[in-house]
């Protein structure tokens, strides 16, 4: 005798567990129709991707060879660079601006998107956060662990400098445009 393993009851259906639920109708047909012909076996399917995932490499050493045409972003500059990480977070402001990345999440703010930078340390623990507001009232904040509490105070003066030199010289300049327009 064969038995079942879990529930036999099947799932319910209704507006009250499905707010897309409509009664009377069917759900949309498959993009197959009968003209199509059969089904590829499932070992069929598997090697013809084994066979395309094969060619994929190929086609990507052949791409590394070509030289890019277009000049890379130079990444060295005569400003400063704050920089701090943990093993989940990553906070970088230079001049191209702030980049917050936390696990597979990244998200970066040039400086004339960004209305304010906020720090702020934990009482207890070694968590050091930072929060980017916008002008359009939005906050990202991101929570670094520090190695130490000691490194508070060095990434304080850090950041600071990198705010002084990039963010003030674009307040700078947009009062000097607006000097020059009056």
């Amino acid at each position: 005798m064969e038995q079942r393993i879990g529930s036999s009851s099947q799932p319910l259906e209704g507006a009250g567990f499905d707010p897309a639920f409509i009664p009377g109708l069917t759900s949309p047909a498959s993009a197959r129709t009968e003209g199509d012909g059969p089904e590829k076996e499932p070992e069929v399917a598997d090697a013809e991707e084994a066979d395309a995932a094969a060619a994929e490499p190929e086609e990507a050493a052949e791409a590394a060879k070509v030289p890019p045409s277009e000049p890379e972003e130079d990444t060295e500059t005569d400003g400063p660079v704050f920089e701090a990480s943990d093993r989940r977070a990553r906070m970088v402001a230079d001049h191209r601006g702030v980049r917050l990345s936390l696990d597979d999440q990244e998200c970066e703010f040039r400086w004339d998107e960004i209305g304010a930078v906020e720090t702020e340390t934990a009482r207890f623990g070694k968590r050091y956060t930072v929060t980017v507001h916008t002008p359009d009232r939005r906050w990202y904040p991101i929570e670094i662990e520090a190695p130490a509490r000691s490194h508070f105070k060095e990434w304080d003066e850090q950041l600071d400098a990198v705010l002084d030199v990039y963010f003030e010289t674009e307040a700078e300049t947009r009062a000097e445009a607006e000097a020059d327009a009056d």
